[in-house]
């Protein structure tokens, strides 16, 4: 007899199991590529920038359709004023100084941004005496006029004449951004104050260096051969403050 019986199911196709999902990157993650984007994006620019001006200054003037041409366009000089003089130069002192100007940033490097500058500066400080100083009664004479006596002012230092053919910036250390800065635009302040640095360094050494003794020395000789010459005898010079 017979068997009657179910026939087995065929088997299902099995289904690959889904993946899953990528789990998100952390905040911080993204913030630092940003940042690194950024990062890189600044570096780019200041590299292009770098060698656009590198290969701008190798153009001959004619190619370089940045080149610069000097015009003269001044006016003329105008008188202002004409003073007399009443002084005495008794010496005069030449002096160098070498400022080293350094300006840094708080949070970055000097190679980001810093600059260090080295200038040399050559001046001179003149010492003089004023004889518009003198009163009715600084200079006595004696009855036979064999002897005199002079009374005159202390010398004192004229402020210093800084030499601008042989002031110089012997060095100049910048960072990236700083040289960024200088190639848009110009800071004529920057000079003006190592200038300014080195006039008040050799003013001060000037002071300590006896400049003003030199110079009343060279006053009450000078004065004492001039009255001798004149058929005096007897000199006194006598140096007092000025007023």
């Amino acid at each position: 007899m017979a068997r009657s019986g179910k026939r087995p199911a065929a088997d299902k196709a099995t289904e690959p199991a889904p993946e899953p999902a990528p789990a998100p990157a952390p905040p911080g993650i993204d913030r630092r590529r940003g940042l690194r984007t950024a990062l890189l994006l600044v570096v780019a620019t200041v590299a292009v920038v770098l060698l656009a001006q590198q290969t701008l200054r190798l153009l001959p003037g004619w190619l370089n359709p940045f080149a610069e041409e000097t015009k003269d366009r001044s006016g003329p000089v105008l008188l202002q004023s004409i003073r007399d003089m009443s002084r005495f130069e008794a010496a005069s002192g030449n002096y160098q100084v070498i400022v080293d100007l350094e300006k840094d940033a708080k949070w970055l490097p000097d190679s980001v941004r810093g600059q260090r500058t080295l200038f040399v500066g050559n001046g001179s400080v003149d010492a003089y005496v004023d004889f518009s100083k003198l009163g009715s009664g600084a200079i006595t004479v004696n009855a036979d006029r064999t002897a005199a006596t002079v009374r005159v002012p202390r010398a004192q230092l004229e402020p210093t004449n800084l030499d601008p053919k042989r002031s110089y910036v012997f060095q100049a250390q910048r960072g990236l951004l700083n040289r960024v800065g200088d190639f848009f635009s110009s800071n004529p302040n920057d000079q003006q104050q190592l200038y300014v640095l080195a006039g008040q360094k050799i003013q001060t050494a000037a002071t300590e260096s006896g400049l003003r003794e030199r110079a009343d020395q060279n006053t009450k000789q000078t004065l004492t051969n001039m009255l001798k010459a004149l058929g005096f005898k007897s000199v006194t010079i006598e140096q007092v403050n000025a007023q």
